[in-house]
């Protein structure tokens, strides 16, 4: 079989050719949602804070339910989860859908509007509790052990690509049908995926002993506390994202320092997708055969160093190269981690395993995202962007020297 096979040896499984479809369309819609709700807010508030707000009220709960989630995960069909999960989501864009065209005809004011927001940043942060841990769980479901690395590598891909499509693709709706037609919009293809998913077949949990809900979630916690590769990759990317989430603060960049507008937001928005996953494109075609550790720590490292660039930049296109080469480097620690995670953990603790993972990456994303406005609050926001790109470097030079495991891993 030539190497070119190789690469698209999962995608001849229909059932997995059908979940990828229906994850793209879904996380299409969640990352535009995450995009217009952004630049609705800030419209609102023109307060930095506001945006580090969005990810407080979304971790919260997130990783409040994490465990308990991995442990409803590993006990119940997981394409029936995954269904739930969307349908809520779908649910919660009609709302904001609605409070948006309440606004427009001044029937909801300013405050009622923010508040709405952020019950439902609080509600999708409980979703994703249970949604996170079902999508990872299921991938070794649908493809065999042998081809379980490349299909992660090809789910990877697909959520960056819906990523940067998502991202893009709001901004340029933003500017073109306003917010609440490109909330009919995003309600409309979050609704499609749900026809994919109903494709797939029962995806029932694997016969183990019944446990006590907090022995269950205990096993988990225990699995991944010694399996010191999996350990020291989750909490590198926890540390890394969470000083080095200056994605947060782009709808300050575009509107007040590069002033490029609706549109302009919406390609720095994308900006970091499209080198995720051009270069997740590239590891489908010539996957990494060695040093897969260090070169993760090297990738981290680049992408702080990306980071601290782009806070430096007065120059549109020098901030959007950075933030493009910042999704090139993480795209790679986003393979190498999620490889490291799908090989290593045996199909009856998948649910719980891949709830810590959730903890650690809503963790990362949404309380850095809390850090980026409130350290934009206190020290400016081109200061704490340079400021978080110094400390994820930092980080990566501590994490090379205490934890050996990572450094020396292979796969």
């Amino acid at each position: 079989m030539s190497a070119a096979s190789e690469s698209f040896a999962s995608m001849r499984i229909r059932e997995f050719r059908q979940f990828i479809t229906g994850r793209f369309l879904f996380i299409m819609g969640l990352r535009m949602m995450g995009t217009v709700t952004a630049w609705w807010i800030y419209q609102l508030t023109k307060d930095p804070l506001s945006l580090g707000l969005i990810g407080l009220a979304e971790v919260i709960p997130a990783v409040s339910l994490a465990l308990y989630a991995g442990h409803v995960v590993d006990k119940n069909d997981r394409r029936k989860m995954i269904i739930r999960s969307v349908v809520l989501y779908a649910l919660c864009t009609l709302v904001l859908l609605i409070t948006s065209l309440l606004q427009e005809q001044i029937v909801v004011s300013t405050k009622i509007a923010i508040f709405i927001l952020y019950t439902i940043f609080f509600f999708t942060g409980v979703i994703r509790a249970f949604s996170g841990p079902s999508f990872g769980a299921v991938i070794a479901q649908i493809v065999p052990i042998h081809l379980l690395a490349n299909a992660t590598t090809w789910s990877q891909g697909t959520w960056l690509s819906a990523s940067v499509i998502g991202h893009a693709l709001a901004g340029f709706l933003i500017a073109g049908i306003g917010i609440t037609g490109t909330l009919v919009f995003i309600t409309s293809i979050i609704i499609l995926s749900i026809i994919f998913f109903r494709s797939l077949s029962q995806k029932l949990p694997p016969e183990q002993a019944e446990k006590r809900t907090w022995e269950s979630v205990k096993e988990g916690i225990r699995f991944v506390w010694t399996t010191k590769e999996i350990l020291a990759a989750l909490t590198l990317d926890l540390f890394a994202v969470l000083f080095g989430g200056a994605v947060a603060l782009v709808p300050i960049f575009a509107a007040d320092i590069l002033k490029v507008g609706p549109i302009g937001f919406g390609w720095l928005n994308a900006a970091a997708d499209f080198g995720a996953i051009l270069i997740v494109l590239l590891l489908i075609l010539f996957p990494l055969q060695k040093k897969q550790g260090k070169l993760l720590l090297f990738a981290v490292a680049g992408f702080g160093l990306s980071i601290i660039l782009f806070g430096a930049s007065q120059w549109f296109w020098l901030s959007f190269i950075a933030l493009f080469a910042s999704g090139l480097l993480d795209g790679i620690s986003i393979v190498v981690r999620g490889t490291i995670l799908q090989l290593k953990t045996p199909d009856h603790l998948r649910g719980r395993v891949m709830s810590v993972n959730s903890m650690f990456i809503n963790s990362s994303n949404e309380l850095g995202q809390f850090e980026s406005g409130v350290a934009a609050k206190l020290m400016g926001t081109v200061p704490s962007v340079i400021f978080g790109g110094c400390m994820t470097v930092l980080i990566v030079a501590v994490t090379w020297f205490k934890a050996p495991e990572l450094r020396k891993l292979e796969y």
